[in-house]
């Protein structure tokens, strides 16, 4: 399991605190709504809308909100001028990390991640400095609570998935972004528990980190993926399990 698919998998299994549920549907709903005014209101003929709704779902996004997001988008509210940017940059022990913004306003929102960057012991890239690091994959865990993930992984194995991995007890199945949809959708015929699923870039390859440069980055990321305008961030780091664990235990 990838660096920040472990960050991830973790920070999602311990639920959403609620001092930080209100920022997630903040940030969900403007993912919908832009996915909205793009593609259309219609999830059917919108893949991007449907992904972003089931996101919202699986992260109990009320249903009222979800509605909400999508009405803004045909109007000339939410959704209307924000841009879509990815920046890049360096972390502790040499590691790279993307960000992925919505904004209205690009000055407002460099000047902040350039800001977490510094004070994070990072710094912020040019405009392909990391990116060719990583790549697009769909990316579905599973939800082990009470089931057994080996069986849960051997069952995931028939969706359709380029890849299924269990490490630490958390399944993880891995497709190519074209073949995403049809496998939550097999997931749910099945009625497989679906913890988080998305499609996301994935580093093609990790850098160990000591103790020390796993909880600087650490601190990192969860700084950037605090920030209003940040919609999603990736490393290609690998923590050490015992920190990762013990850095999110502190969290909650």
């Amino acid at each position: 399991m990838s660096g920040h698919s472990k960050w991830s998998t973790i920070k999602h299994a311990k639920g959403i605190a609620d001092d930080k549920r209100g920022r997630v549907f903040t940030k969900l709903g403007r993912e919908i709504s832009v996915a909205a005014r793009q593609g259309g209101p219609d999830p059917e003929s919108n893949p991007r809308l449907r992904l972003a709704m089931e996101r919202a779902r699986d992260s109990n996004m009320p249903k009222d909100n979800v509605e909400r997001a999508i009405k803004r988008a045909t109007g000339d509210g939410e959704g209307a001028d924000l841009q879509e940017i990815t920046y890049e940059g360096y972390g502790p022990g040499g590691t790279a990390i993307l960000v992925e913004a919505l904004t209205d306003n690009r000055n407002r929102t460099v000047a902040d991640v350039r800001s977490v960057f510094s004070r994070g012991g990072g710094n912020l890239g040019e405009a392909g400095s990391v990116a060719w690091q990583f790549e697009m994959r769909g990316l579905i865990v599973l939800n082990t609570d009470g089931a057994d993930p080996e069986e849960l992984a051997l069952a995931a194995m028939d969706t359709g998935a380029d890849d299924v991995r269990v490490e630490d007890g958390a399944v993880e199945l891995y497709t190519a972004p074209e073949a995403f949809s049809a496998v939550r959708k097999a997931l749910d015929e099945a009625k497989t528990p679906v913890a988080s699923a998305e499609i996301t870039k994935v580093p093609k390859s990790t850098i160990a980190l000591d103790a020390g440069k796993a909880r600087q980055l650490l601190r990192l990321l969860d700084s950037l993926d605090e920030l209003d305008d940040v919609q999603r961030v990736s490393s290609n780091a690998d923590f050490p399990d015992e920190v990762l664990e013990s850095y999110l235990g502190d969290q909650g």
